[in-house]
């Protein structure tokens, strides 16, 4: 165990330290300025290797094996069909799976700190118009609904690319009718979902579930999950603006 944690300490430091490098660099050596309360920087380098490792271990140590453990225990046969019928599977007897799938989307994309990150930032740029909350509930539930429609893929066999091209479909078509100052906010809404406590325990669901329905392949079915998390918050921040734009036009005009 603390060899382990030692190991990741030396990897997350050979990972943080070329980012300090490089923000040292550009500020001492092109911007020739000298950097404020350098201590508490440092300090806070420090912080971020110390926080990551621990972050990673846990990872290996819990979130992993507990989305994987649970993948598999959804989909055993005694599960399935705990009255020990011989009947074939379907996709309706999945359906805690899919429960599981967006239940675990969206409470890991509410937990998700550059998720929150983001929706404070885009609060302040937007004087209070652009809610914390109402951004992080659509990001959360757009997660869920990828998540859980991504584990019926697996489910069903389907191939990815048909769900990818109708959902960006619908992303181009929204772009055009949504607000504008929503638009870039909703793309990079996709990217923030990817990050440091959904990825691990999306990956780990789809891999267990690739790997315990039969007929699937883990390398083909296993991954795309996190495709499904980065598309569908694009399309529920922009759908949450366009109801909050409607409302409000709405209530203009009763006025």
């Amino acid at each position: 165990m603390l060899n382990e944690l030692i190991s990741t300490l030396l990897l997350t430091a050979r990972d943080v330290i070329p980012i300090a490098i490089i923000l040292f660099g550009f500020q001492l050596g092109v911007l020739k300025r000298p950097i404020n309360q350098w201590r508490k920087v440092l300090l806070g380098f420090v912080y971020v290797i110390i926080g990551l490792t621990f972050f990673l271990v846990g990872l290996q140590l819990a979130l992993f094996p507990i989305g994987e453990s649970m993948a598999n225990q959804l989909t055993t046969s005694e599960f399935l069909h705990p009255d020990g019928g011989n009947e074939p599977f379907i996709w309706q007897d999945y359906f805690w799976v899919y429960v599981f799938a967006a239940a675990i989307g969206f409470s890991t994309t509410i937990a998700e700190p550059s998720l929150i990150a983001v929706a404070i930032k885009a609060n302040q740029v937007s004087g209070g118009t652009i809610g914390i909350q109402g951004l992080r509930m659509s990001v959360a539930f757009g997660v869920a609904i990828g998540i859980t429609l991504g584990c019926f893929r697996i489910v069903v066999g389907d191939p990815i690319h048909y769900y990818i091209m109708a959902g960006y479909v619908v992303v181009v078509i929204q772009t055009f009718y949504a607000p504008k100052m929503i638009v870039p906010l909703a793309y990079d809404s996709g990217g923030v979902t990817t990050s440091t406590v959904t990825v691990p325990l999306v990956a780990a669901l789809g891999l267990g579930l690739a790997t315990n329905v039969e007929g699937r392949n883990p390398l083909i079915d296993g991954f795309g999950l996190i495709a499904f998390a980065s598309l569908f918050p694009m399309i529920t921040v922009m759908g949450y603006a366009q109801i909050v734009d409607y409302l409000s036009k709405r209530k203009t005009i009763k006025e």
